[in-house]
C-alpha cells in the first residue's frame, strides 16, 4: 500500500516536471553512496558485531529455558505438585527475563536503535547534507532516491549524481581531516614544537628521574634509620654500662660500710 502510494506521487511529480520543462530531476542510490563511505562500513561493521552478540546471549538464554522445559518434563512424574509448581514458575520468570532483555536490545528504543542513531545517523546526515548541497548549486527540483520504496521503472544514468555525492564527501572528509591535521600542529606547537614521540622520551625520561630520586630517597631513609638504630643502640649500652657501675659502685660502698660496722664492733668488744 505504501510503494503503491509513493509510485502515485512520484508518477505526479514527473507528469508535472514534464508538463514544466524549466524543472530539473535528478537521483541518488543511498545503498552505493553508504558502500563507498569507509567511515560507514566501519560503523556497519561494529553495529553487525554487536547485534551477534546480543543475540548470541538471547539464544543462549533460550536454549538454558528449554533446557528447564525438558528437564521439567522429564522428571515430572517423581516431583511433587509443590516442586512441580516451583520449576514452572522458575521457567516463567526465566521467559519474562527473556522478552524484557530482548525488547532492551531490539525494542523501538532499544540499544540497536540507540546504536544505530549513534554511528549511522551522523553518516546519513552528512549524505543528506551533501545532496541538498548539490541539489541548491545545480538547481535541482526533485532528487530521489533509487534504493527507497519508490519504484524507479526507468533511470537515465546522467541523472545520477551518487558519485557526484560521494565525491563532495570525500572533500568534507579530507578538509575535516586537513583542519584536525593543524590543530594538532597547534597543539604540538602549545607543547613547545615536541613530536609526539619526542614527549613520550621526554616522559620516560623523567619516569625514570623520578624513579632514581625516590631510590635515592628511599636509600637515604634507609641510611638514616639505621644511624639512628645505632645511635639508639650505643645510647642504650651506655646506659646500662652506667647502670652496672652505679649498682658496682654502691655495692663497694655498702660492703665497705659493713667492713667500718664490723670494725667497730670489733674495737668495741676489746
Amino acid at each position: 500500500m505504501k510503494k503503491n502510494i509513493l509510485l502515485v506521487v512520484l508518477l505526479l511529480i514527473v507528469s508535472v516536471a514534464s508538463a514544466q520543462k524549466s524543472q530539473r530531476t535528478a537521483y541518488i542510490d543511498m545503498e552505493y553512496i553508504l558502500q563507498n563511505i569507509p567511515d560507514y562500513i566501519d560503523a556497519q561493521n561494529a553495529l553487525n558485531a554487536k547485534v551477534e552478540k546480543w543475540k548470541t546471549r538471547l539464544d543462549k538464554e533460550a536454549r538454558a529455558i528449554e533446557v528447564m522445559k525438558t528437564d521439567l518434563a522429564n522428571e515430572k512424574a517423581i516431583l511433587t505438585k509443590d516442586l512441580i509448581d516451583e520449576r514452572e514458575e522458575d521457567i516463567k520468570v526465566k521467559q519474562e527475563a527473556l522478552r524484557r532483555l530482548e525488547s532492551l536490545y531490539f525494542g523501538p528504543r532499544g540499544d540497536l536503535f540507540n546504536l544505530r542513531k549513534q554511528l549511522i545517523q551522523p553518516i546519513q546526515d552528512q549524505v543528506y547534507n551533501s545532496v541538498q548541497n548539490i541539489a541548491k548549486r545545480k538547481k535541482y527540483d526533485f532528487v530521489f532516491d533509487k534504493s527507497s520504496d519508490l519504484i524507479m521503472l526507468y533511470s537515465n544514468k546522467k541523472h545520477d549524481i551518487s558519485d557526484l555525492v560521494v565525491k563532495m564527501i570525500n572533500i568534507d572528509q579530507r578538509q575535516q581531516d586537513k583542519k584536525d591535521k593543524i590543530a594538532a600542529k597547534k597543539a604540538l606547537l602549545k607543547d613547545g614544537g615536541k613530536s609526539d614521540k619526542q614527549l613520550e622520551i621526554e616522559r620516560k625520561k623523567e619516569e625514570k628521574r623520578q624513579e632514581k630520586l625516590t631510590a635515592r630517597q628511599k636509600k637515604a631513609k634507609q641510611i638514616e634509620e639505621k644511624r639512628k638504630a645505632r645511635l639508639a643502640a650505643r645510647a642504650a649500652k651506655r646506659k646500662l654500662l652506667l647502670e652496672k657501675r652505679a649498682a658496682l659502685k654502691k655495692a663497694q660502698e655498702e660492703k665497705k660500710k659493713q667492713e667500718a660496722q664490723q670494725k667497730e664492733e670489733e674495737e668495741k668488744s676489746k
